[in-house]
């Protein structure tokens, strides 16, 4: 099955979304049959914030030790870390990955429909492979959040070759409904608190991302062993030592 086949089954694609090597291995190990990666999580790994374009070449060394692991990877790389849609295709054809997200806001401000879909028929046209998950940042940004103006920016990425369209930030289940009617790709949405896997097939999402949602979650559970151990209260379970340095030496040995 492709990847882009794995967006077509009963329920909705689950894409666990990685931000380095070991929770891509742990997601692996899971069963998941395609890992994406959170920009969010590789940029703070840098101890830098998000959407500044500072995770261009971290994506390039994180591709390629994923690129060995035996299921689908696809590369958050922000905006594509350019403006011109060549230098966007450019940096795209040299991760070798199945897929790629590429959001059509800068800086955290929406840029021009028409420039989007520039750069994602550059990505098109160089890499036609690769599958194209074009990311709508009206409602993640608050900006011309509505299903008109979201519709339209989805249409033109369509139109440009995009293989599936992501919509953050839009929960509303007559929203998530109207987007899946009108787009001719796979929706796209993140986790929605209160909206099983079932109900969101029904309304039409083909994907799941969980973004950063894991990378925070983990976090918050470093914390909480600490404050467990610093209190006398209970400690909250964790993986073993043993299993994920095998996990580590099976991926090593497989670089031989």
């Amino acid at each position: 099955m492709t990847f882009g086949e794995l967006h077509q089954g009963d329920r909705p694609l689950v894409l666990p979304n990685a931000w380095d090597v070991p929770s891509a291995l742990a997601f692996l190990d899971a069963g998941y049959a395609a890992i994406g990666t959170t920009s969010f999580g590789v940029a703070s790994t840098l101890g830098r914030p998000d959407g500044k374009r500072s995770t261009r070449d971290a994506n390039v060394a994180l591709a390629h030790d994923l690129s060995r692991l035996p299921c689908y990877i696809t590369i958050d790389i922000e905006d594509g870390y350019a403006d011109e849609p060549e230098l966007v295709a450019d940096y795209v054809a040299g991760l070798d990955v199945a897929g790629i997200n590429i959001e059509d806001s800068t800086a955290e401000k929406l840029i021009s429909p028409e420039a989007f879909a520039a750069k994602v028929a550059a990505i098109k046209r160089r890499c036609p492979d690769v599958f194209v998950n074009a990311r709508v940042d009206t409602y993640w940004l608050g900006e011309d959040a509505t299903v008109t103006s979201s519709l339209e920016r989805a249409t033109a990425y369509v139109h440009a070759g995009a293989d599936g369209v992501f919509v953050p930030g839009a929960v509303e289940p007559a929203v998530l409904r109207e987007l899946a009617r009108s787009i001719a790709v796979p929706l796209n949405v993140l986790v929605v608190p209160g909206l099983s896997l079932d109900e969101l097939a029904e309304l039409g999402v083909r994907r799941v991302s969980t973004g950063s949602l894991p990378y925070r979650a983990a976090i918050q559970a470093a914390v909480e062993v600490a404050a467990g151990v610093r209190e006398g209260r209970g400690i909250p379970a964790s993986t073993p030592y043993p299993e994920l340095q095998a996990r580590l030496v099976r991926y090593e040995q497989s670089a031989r």
